[in-house]
Protein backbone atom coordinates (compact mmCIF):
# COMPACT_ATOMS: atom_id res chain seq x y z
CA UNK A 1 0.00 0.00 0.00
CA UNK A 2 0.95 3.45 -0.83
CA UNK A 3 0.46 6.68 1.39
CA UNK A 4 1.29 10.27 0.61
CA UNK A 5 4.25 10.97 1.70
CA UNK A 6 3.83 14.70 2.30
CA UNK A 7 0.17 14.33 3.76
CA UNK A 8 2.13 11.85 5.80
CA UNK A 9 4.96 14.01 6.68
CA UNK A 10 2.70 17.31 7.97
CA UNK A 11 0.15 15.07 10.07
CA UNK A 12 3.46 14.01 11.51
CA UNK A 13 4.85 16.70 12.62
CA UNK A 14 1.49 18.51 13.59
CA UNK A 15 1.10 15.82 16.11
CA UNK A 16 4.88 15.56 17.37
CA UNK A 17 4.49 19.74 17.72
CA UNK A 18 1.40 19.13 19.85
CA UNK A 19 3.28 17.36 22.37
CA UNK A 20 6.56 19.91 22.99
CA UNK A 21 6.95 19.98 26.61
CA UNK A 22 5.45 16.40 27.29
CA UNK A 23 8.00 14.29 29.26
CA UNK A 24 5.96 10.83 27.98
CA UNK A 25 8.47 10.03 26.08
CA UNK A 26 11.58 10.77 28.09
CA UNK A 27 14.17 8.25 26.41
CA UNK A 28 11.91 6.64 23.94
CA UNK A 29 12.61 8.75 21.14
CA UNK A 30 11.96 5.99 18.69
CA UNK A 31 8.33 5.32 20.28
CA UNK A 32 7.95 8.89 19.95
CA UNK A 33 8.27 9.30 16.21
CA UNK A 34 7.20 6.03 15.08
CA UNK A 35 3.76 7.48 17.39
CA UNK A 36 4.12 10.40 15.50
CA UNK A 37 3.58 9.06 11.55
CA UNK A 38 1.82 6.07 12.93
CA UNK A 39 -1.00 7.84 14.92
CA UNK A 40 -1.21 10.85 13.03
CA UNK A 41 -1.51 8.77 9.70
CA UNK A 42 -4.03 5.38 10.89
CA UNK A 43 -0.40 3.12 9.71
CA UNK A 44 1.89 1.43 10.77
CA UNK A 45 5.51 1.47 10.37
CA UNK A 46 7.99 -1.74 10.16
CA UNK A 47 11.27 -0.23 11.30
CA UNK A 48 13.90 -1.73 13.91
CA UNK A 49 13.80 -2.30 17.47
CA UNK A 50 15.29 0.83 18.63
CA UNK A 51 16.96 4.01 16.65
CA UNK A 52 20.14 2.44 15.93
CA UNK A 53 18.80 -0.39 14.24
CA UNK A 54 16.15 1.85 12.25
CA UNK A 55 19.20 3.93 11.32
CA UNK A 56 21.11 0.68 9.87
CA UNK A 57 17.71 -0.89 8.34
CA UNK A 58 16.87 2.69 6.51
CA UNK A 59 21.07 3.29 5.76
CA UNK A 60 20.85 6.85 7.47
CA UNK A 61 24.36 7.01 7.23
CA UNK A 62 24.09 7.64 3.27
CA UNK A 63 22.83 11.17 3.62
CA UNK A 64 24.85 13.34 6.14
CA UNK A 65 24.00 17.08 5.12
CA UNK A 66 21.06 19.10 6.92
CA UNK A 67 18.00 16.76 6.87
CA UNK A 68 14.74 18.11 4.47
CA UNK A 69 11.59 18.45 6.02
CA UNK A 70 9.88 15.19 7.33
CA UNK A 71 12.89 13.34 7.59
CA UNK A 72 14.03 11.48 9.98
CA UNK A 73 17.23 12.31 11.74
CA UNK A 74 19.47 9.52 13.40
CA UNK A 75 21.80 10.05 15.85
CA UNK A 76 24.47 7.04 17.57
CA UNK A 77 24.01 6.91 21.26
CA UNK A 78 25.75 5.19 23.24
CA UNK A 79 24.85 4.22 27.04
CA UNK A 80 22.98 1.14 29.26
CA UNK A 81 19.44 0.41 29.47
CA UNK A 82 18.25 -2.67 30.45
CA UNK A 83 21.59 -3.72 32.14
CA UNK A 84 22.98 -3.10 28.80
CA UNK A 85 25.35 -0.68 27.23
CA UNK A 86 25.73 -0.16 23.56
CA UNK A 87 24.46 1.99 20.64
CA UNK A 88 20.80 2.28 21.26
CA UNK A 89 20.38 5.33 18.56
CA UNK A 90 18.17 8.61 19.47
CA UNK A 91 15.72 9.92 16.30
CA UNK A 92 13.97 13.36 15.86
CA UNK A 93 12.06 14.17 12.98
CA UNK A 94 12.90 17.10 10.90
CA UNK A 95 10.98 20.05 10.63
CA UNK A 96 13.23 21.59 7.93
CA UNK A 97 15.39 24.82 7.97
CA UNK A 98 17.73 22.43 10.57
CA UNK A 99 15.03 21.96 13.07
CA UNK A 100 13.99 18.50 14.77
CA UNK A 101 11.21 17.68 17.10
CA UNK A 102 12.66 14.91 19.29
CA UNK A 103 12.14 13.37 22.81
CA UNK A 104 15.22 13.74 24.91
CA UNK A 105 14.57 14.87 28.83
CA UNK A 106 11.16 16.02 27.01
CA UNK A 107 9.62 16.56 23.71
CA UNK A 108 11.71 19.88 22.02
CA UNK A 109 12.68 21.30 19.56
CA UNK A 110 16.32 21.49 18.75
CA UNK A 111 18.48 22.56 15.44
CA UNK A 112 19.59 19.26 14.76
CA UNK A 113 23.83 19.83 15.13
CA UNK A 114 22.56 21.06 18.55
CA UNK A 115 21.53 17.64 19.91
CA UNK A 116 25.67 16.49 20.28
CA UNK A 117 25.72 19.24 22.60
CA UNK A 118 23.00 17.67 24.92
CA UNK A 119 23.20 16.26 28.14
CA UNK A 120 23.98 12.96 28.37
CA UNK A 121 21.86 10.39 30.73
CA UNK A 122 24.03 9.09 33.05
CA UNK A 123 26.95 7.01 32.48
CA UNK A 124 25.81 7.62 28.50
CA UNK A 125 28.06 9.32 25.82
CA UNK A 126 27.15 12.50 23.88
CA UNK A 127 25.13 11.96 20.71
CA UNK A 128 26.83 11.64 17.63
CA UNK A 129 24.89 12.40 14.12
CA UNK A 130 24.81 9.73 11.97
CA UNK A 131 22.39 11.25 9.07
CA UNK A 132 18.67 11.28 7.47
CA UNK A 133 16.47 8.77 5.78
CA UNK A 134 13.43 10.29 3.82
CA UNK A 135 9.96 9.63 5.26
CA UNK A 136 9.64 8.01 1.73
CA UNK A 137 11.86 5.36 2.92
CA UNK A 138 10.42 4.98 6.27
CA UNK A 139 6.94 4.64 4.77
CA UNK A 140 7.77 1.37 2.71
CA UNK A 141 6.31 -1.33 3.62
CA UNK A 142 3.54 0.38 6.06
CA UNK A 143 -0.09 -0.93 6.29
CA UNK A 144 -2.97 0.49 7.64
CA UNK A 145 -3.63 0.55 10.88
CA UNK A 146 -6.53 2.05 13.41
CA UNK A 147 -4.96 2.81 16.78
CA UNK A 148 -7.40 2.24 19.80
CA UNK A 149 -4.87 2.60 22.84
CA UNK A 150 -2.86 5.61 24.13
CA UNK A 151 0.04 6.33 22.27
CA UNK A 152 1.81 6.97 25.70
CA UNK A 153 0.45 4.00 27.76
CA UNK A 154 1.13 1.81 24.37
CA UNK A 155 4.63 3.22 23.75
CA UNK A 156 5.52 2.04 27.62
CA UNK A 157 4.00 -1.20 27.17
CA UNK A 158 5.70 -2.24 23.93
CA UNK A 159 8.88 -1.09 25.46
CA UNK A 160 8.58 -3.10 28.57
CA UNK A 161 7.23 -6.26 25.98
CA UNK A 162 10.95 -5.96 23.94
CA UNK A 163 13.25 -5.11 26.57
CA UNK A 164 11.90 -6.46 29.53
CA UNK A 165 12.28 -2.78 31.08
Amino acid sequence: MSFDVETCGVNAVTWALAREGSTAYATRCLAFVEDAIERSNDLELFGGDDAAESARLYAASVNTGEPPVHALAFYESVGELFGERRDWGHVGLSLGHGRVVHAWDRVRVDDYRDLEALRPAPGGEPLRWVGWVPLARALEGAQPRVWDEDAATAAMRMQAERFGG
